[in-house]
């Protein structure tokens, strides 16, 4: 049976949140402490008014997705109070799954540093037999001591037992060696976190994009991604390869500190770190990445005795259905390099 499927239209959330609500619809600025639970229950009919306004399906993701994005035009008191109460209620699995990852890579570098180990032991045990050996031929060549000839002759044999027993065990070692590391090289593959910065990884980034990518297309909406990294010149300035480490550690922090908690923070690599925003169109992309430069701008770096001003370039770029998902990541990247041509900028915008 065919059927006309009709357009899905909406607003941008971050340029118009203060779009006309149905009349009955209850819109509260703070929030009192005696009444919390009541007024959060005002504020969601909200939320949920504004969705079917917007003409989306209120699914758990939608609706905490607009959860935030309206409570950013609330007062001050209402915000404070309703993320102190989400943090009562945070799972913290994202944490969680950061520590499992990074156990299990660290549980692999203990079991190669045991392989390691093992196979220096085995070489000192080579290195002893053939020490045996050399003593040995020494007192062949003193006959009146023929009863010490007959002592290191069977101690060379249980050193060669010894030693035969240990080549054996430490090649059984090797193969579970290679086992594991086959195991964890597909774990690699399947983890969502870059251990190094604590924020999600390139192939978890790219996942969420083509899953975005899906979203706008069904729903018309729209939303953007930066590119974010640390000053070149400033890089250069420093010249110092653990500095530049800690200082990209720095943002990395700082970029988990302004975002949102339906963005997606990543580490997209060669110092590059990139911000998904959901339904955030061009305009509130290059507010968030002026509220991010100025943040970078006010966290100085102290190196010695050295107070060094941190300083971003950031890309920005629209999302749609009709690119791939690498051109909408090389759109952003170009960013960083218009940003880079002109003076006195620190953001651009890319659009294809």
């Amino acid at each position: 049976m065919a059927g006309t499927l009709r357009s899905r239209t909406r607003r941008n959330i971050d340029a118009d949140s203060q779009a006309t609500l149905p009349a009955s619809t209850p819109v509260i600025e703070s929030l009192k402490m005696d009444n919390l639970s009541s007024d959060i229950e005002i504020y969601s009919k909200e939320v949920l008014h504004a969705l079917i306004a917007d003409n989306l399906p209120p699914t758990p993701n939608n609706f905490s997705l607009y959860f935030d994005r309206l409570l950013e035009d609330k007062s001050e008191t209402l915000r404070k109070q309703i993320h102190s109460m989400l943090e009562l209620e945070e799972d913290n699995e994202a944490e969680s799954t950061i520590l499992l990852e990074h156990s299990l890579k660290k549980g692999f570098s203990a079991i190669k540093s045991l392989l390691s180990t093992t196979a220096t032991l085995y070489k000192n045990m080579s290195l002893m037999t053939k020490i045996l050996e050399k003593r040995k031929k020494e007192l062949g060549e003193h006959p009146e001591i023929k009863e010490a000839i007959g002592i290191v002759a069977t101690l060379e044999g249980d050193v060669s037992k010894l030693n035969s027993i240990l080549k054996t065990q430490s090649s059984q070692m090797k193969s579970i060696y290679d086992e594991t590391a086959k195991i964890i090289k597909n774990v690699e593959n399947e983890t969502i976190f870059d251990n190094q910065f604590g924020v999600y990884n390139k192939r978890y980034l790219l996942t969420k994009i083509e899953q975005e990518m899906g979203l706008i297309q069904e729903f018309h909406h729209k939303s953007s991604l930066i590119m974010i990294e640390l000053c070149r010149d400033l890089k250069k300035s420093v010249n110092n390869e653990k500095a530049i480490i800690l200082m990209t550690r720095t943002i990395a922090r700082l970029l988990l500190k302004t975002s949102r908690r339906s963005d997606i923070v990543a580490y997209y690599g060669n110092g590059i770190f990139s911000m998904l925003l959901k339904h955030t169109d061009i305009e509130a992309a290059k507010k968030a990445s002026e509220r991010l430069i100025d943040l970078v701008a006010n966290s100085n770096f102290f190196l010695a005795d050295r107070e060094i001003q941190l300083k971003l370039s950031i890309g920005v770029t629209n999302i749609d259905a009709t690119h791939s998902v690498e051109e909408i990541v090389v759109s952003a990247i170009d960013g960083i390099e218009a940003a880079y041509s002109k003076k006195n900028i620190d953001y651009a915008v890319s659009l294809r």
